[in-house]
């Protein structure tokens, strides 16, 4: 039977990010993707100015409330890119409403990157996304996130050891497995690192880093992850394929020149991940 995911991001009309990654890489490997945007924006933020923001909290409700009428359920709810405190409350009674008994929930708490918050987003997010993640069988935050959801200093370059104390820690508010993202032990080469709490098995997964800054990796990544395990893979294998595939859109997009205020050029790569997920 085909699987069903909820996709609650926002929607940048332009820019890859968000819904419009998230959308064409969960259909692509077969995966039926139901959206509820959060906000509309006209670009994404990174690296623009005078982009324009659209609140959607006030359609959220109307529009579930619609599909609990429906009777829709959905096999994989996966959350990111929320525009305000209201909208984190609300998406903890979509869990609610829409999870069936085997469910899976991935929380990505996005709010900060490089040891600050995104912009439009306050310290007070923190507690929300808190609450948000306890609710989650998967969260994927990266370090700033990471440290702070666990109220600690935030270092880029932690290490092995104190990775893995993040790892546990986030753990323990809740969700049953945590991807940190952004991990690396050496000046040449970035990735993420996983722990499943139920089988106590840590594992990391790199590829070569490369020196600039590219808009919506996250997502990708993200997006990549969720279909990788709704594929059946184990998280470990989960993080090496999304990584691997972020990584080749990102050669693609440098050997492209293109402005990478835009994002990455995912698309042409979705052929190795649908391969590599036996949908080809």
């Amino acid at each position: 039977m085909q699987k069903r995911a909820l996709a609650i991001h926002d929607i940048s009309c332009i820019g890859r990010c968000s819904l419009t990654v998230c959308l064409p890489i969960l259909s692509a490997v077969g995966i039926e993707t139901v959206v509820l945007p959060t906000a509309v924006l006209s670009t994404q933020t990174g690296g623009m100015t005078g982009f324009t923001f659209h609140d959607l909290t006030s359609e959220m409700t109307p529009i579930t409330d619609h599909w609990k009428a429906l009777g829709q359920t959905f096999d994989v709810i996966y959350s990111g890119y929320l525009g305000s405190l209201a909208q984190a409350k609300l998406v903890e009674d979509i869990i609610c409403d829409f999870k069936r008994e085997h469910s899976l929930v991935v929380v990505d708490p996005v709010m900060a990157d490089n040891g600050e918050y995104y912009s439009l987003m306050t310290p007070e997010f923190t507690d929300e996304m808190r609450s948000l993640c306890k609710n989650a069988d998967i969260i994927t935050p990266n370090l700033t996130e990471a440290a702070f959801l666990l109220d600690r200093p935030y270092y880029p370059h932690p290490s092995e050891k104190e990775i893995e104390e993040l790892l546990r820690g986030l753990a323990a508010l809740g969700a049953k497995k945590v991807v940190i993202t952004g991990v690396s032990f050496e000046g040449n080469s970035l990735g993420a690192a996983a722990y499943d709490s139920e089988t106590g098995e840590i594992s990391y997964a790199f590829t070569d880093r490369v020196n600039a800054i590219f808009h919506g990796t996250g997502d990708v990544f993200g997006s990549s992850l969720v279909a990788s395990v709704m594929s059946g893979k184990k998280l470990s294998e989960a993080i090496r394929i999304a990584m691997d595939f972020t990584f080749r859109a990102i050669k693609r997009t440098l050997a492209a020149g293109t402005d990478l205020r835009f994002g990455v050029q995912f698309e042409l790569e979705l052929p190795y991940l649908m391969r590599e997920l036996g949908v080809l």
